[in-house]
């Protein structure tokens, strides 16, 4: 069945959502990993980061990351840890302006920037002579990553793909992040967004007349930033056109979609039906697990995080398809 219900528990100290999303971002242990840093130049002149474990011919797991993310998120070098140890190599992604360097364009990143994706799974096959076996996604980057397998088709540059806690229509998602709560969330992404934009306009003018730091939604943002900087007419042009849920129905690689149905970042009918899925997609729904969470455990001293164990469990359950 493309929809099946996951096996995860929460731990009964973390059944609140809100618990499970930020439980990660401030306890959870960041091993330090050895990458390289490789720049790729990009043919509009700008250029995006990789961070590359010792690569020795292993299958090889590309990462993306969600807003504002980068190797220091939480799910970042565990997951990098973990794989390693697995035996597989690991590219990790950066979007445009989310490395140690902004980027040198106006433009940056967006949820539905396949482009720069697809730039990526080039790069890797012509300049590491390397073909990527899986790649995982997390929130944006799992939007990203199913918006970009759904236009590619059978021609999707990977034999699998995972994407975690995605926003499947990025306008429930902006609407969402307004109520109760998640209203924290949205304020802190959109302050690091606001601040992002002013660093990088702090030395040459901006293409745009906005006083950024009047836009505290993540409507306002997008409508005034994000989409004119991207090429679309408003937040409502660029939500239509980049939300992954309208792609899942065209992807044609075996792909594990993992999400919370108390994700706090959207509405509960914000997830897809099973006649909007292909055959190849496999929707795995939890009851609990908030935003990139899914901590369980007996006790906060020994906490686990079935989603590191979930992605690797389905790599290697590809590994002989």
């Amino acid at each position: 069945m493309p929809i099946i219900k996951s096996e995860f528990k929460p731990a009964w100290w973390l059944s609140n959502p809100h618990l499970q999303t930020l439980w990660s971002t401030f306890f959870k242990n960041r091993p330090a990993v050895e990458t390289q840093s490789v720049r790729i130049e990009l043919a509009d002149g700008d250029f995006i980061d990789l961070a590359i474990t010792d690569l020795k011919d292993k299958p090889l797991v590309l990462i993306l990351h969600g807003l504002e993310g980068s190797l220091s998120s939480h799910y970042a070098t565990p997951l990098i840890d973990q794989l390693d140890r697995a035996g597989f190599d690991v590219v990790f992604m950066h979007f445009r302006g989310c490395s140690d360097e902004l980027n040198r364009l106006s433009r940056s990143y967006h949820s539905g920037d396949s482009e720069d994706l697809s730039s990526i799974v080039a790069a890797i096959k012509n300049q590491f002579q390397r073909s990527i076996f899986a790649i995982v996604g997390f929130s944006l980057g799992g939007n990203v990553l199913l918006k970009w397998l759904g236009e590619n088709g059978e021609d999707a540059q990977t034999k699998t793909a995972i994407a975690v806690s995605v926003p499947f229509q990025l306008a429930h998602a902006g609407e969402r992040l307004e109520k109760s709560f998640s209203q924290v969330y949205q304020k802190h992404l959109i302050s690091r967004c606001q601040r992002k934009y002013l660093d990088k306009f702090k030395h040459k003018d901006s293409p745009l007349d906005v006083k950024v730091h009047t836009l505290n939604t993540f409507y306002s943002f997008d409508d005034q930033i994000t989409a004119p900087l991207h090429g679309f007419t408003g937040a409502d042009d660029y939500y239509q056109q980049c939300s992954s849920r309208q792609f899942l129905k065209s992807i044609q690689k075996p792909t594990l979609v993992i999400h919370a149905e108390d994700d706090p970042f959207m509405w509960k009918h914000t997830v897809p039906d099973e006649d909007e899925l292909s055959s190849k997609v496999q929707l795995e729904l939890s009851q609990h697990g908030g935003h990139v969470g899914f901590v369980h455990g007996k006790t906060p001293f020994n906490a686990k995080y079935w989603v590191d164990d979930r992605i690797l469990q389905w790599l290697n359950s590809q590994l002989d398809q």
